[in-house]
């Protein structure tokens, strides 16, 4: 692979996200590429492909089979990827044919990376083709080695009280509270499941194996409740532009509490979880106001 076949989307994000460790990883990347591709005998077979954390390359075995060559920087959250995908061993997740631990290099089964789930325009068929899929997802324990819900927890309690002080809005302000407060009254029974962490339309794929699958996880052992926001976000966009937003999340959220039979007060509390997670990250990037999405899906959630 040519220098100049990294495409500059990748350069600058991990130029942003991983400063000087981030550019000498993407300079080092035609070399890593060249080196994998005649290690595990692959062959190109179409063009660079790429999101803000990896490289894809379409490449085919030694004995014709299509598939994909991911390449990223090794860091806790591929070597979490590599334990999820080993453990689901493609019931409802792509299959990882090959991999290597040391460089977080991935040869993953080829599906159709130009059509998501969002390409399905009835909300509901999707979204029952999403809750399907994780129901699957979410069947399985946990292994060792994963990040846990009760660390990420803790995290957040921690960090809220200095966050909040940070927000310019008293409602926003009052909302953040609420939602620690849901995380403080769960904290001590995280769970035990295997969560996908990133489950939205955008990573659900046709294919051929079966006519949807799920890429793309960030494996967390915990409560699937604090698995939902992804799910009930997807789109929204859209949601918005066609009005009525709360009913729509109230929709898919009891689409998915009924198809992954949770307790529905119980995965309401751990959304709010998810909500104060990304509010803290918002907050830390220098946002003093809440997400108006944030906002909409507490209220929906008001009721639950």
């Amino acid at each position: 692979m040519a220098a100049d076949e990294v495409p500059p989307g990748l350069v600058a994000s991990y130029a942003t996200g991983f400063g000087e460790a981030g550019r000498a990883w993407v300079a080092e990347l035609p070399a890593l590429a060249a080196d994998v591709l005649e290690r595990w005998q692959l062959r190109r077979d179409g063009a660079v492909r790429s999101g803000q954390a990896s490289l894809v390359l379409p490449v085919l075995r030694h004995d014709g089979t299509r598939a994909v060559l991911r390449l990223q920087l090794p860091r806790e959250e591929t070597a979490a990827a590599l334990i999820g995908l080993r453990t689901w061993n493609g019931e409802g997740a792509v299959r990882l044919l090959d991999h290597d631990a040391a460089t977080s290099s991935m040869l993953l089964e080829r599906l159709d990376g130009a059509r998501t789930l969002a390409s399905i325009d009835d909300d509901d068929v999707a979204m029952g083709i999403l809750a399907g899929l994780h129901a699957r997802l979410v069947a399985v324990a946990a292994p060792q080695g994963l990040p846990g819900l009760g660390d990420v927890a803790a995290a957040m309690l921690e960090e809220a009280p200095q966050a909040i002080t940070h927000l310019t809005d008293p409602a926003d302000r009052q909302l953040l509270r609420g939602w620690a407060s849901a995380v403080a009254e769960l904290a001590d029974d995280p769970g035990d499941r295997l969560l996908h962490w990133d489950l939205h339309y955008g990573n659900v794929l046709a294919a051929q194996r079966e006519p949807w699958i799920a890429i793309d996880p960030e494996p967390l052992a915990g409560d699937p409740g604090f698995d939902l926001w992804p799910a009930l976000d997807s789109r929204w966009d859209d949601v918005v532009a066609k009005g009525e937003p709360l009913r729509v999340v109230r929709r898919r959220f009891d689409l998915l509490t009924d198809t992954l039979g949770l307790d529905r007060a119980r995965a309401a509390g751990w959304t709010r979880g998810r909500l104060l997670q990304n509010a803290l990250w918002d907050i830390e990037d220098g946002e003093r106001r809440l997400a108006p999405s944030a906002v909409a899906m507490a209220e929906a959630l008001r009721s639950r």
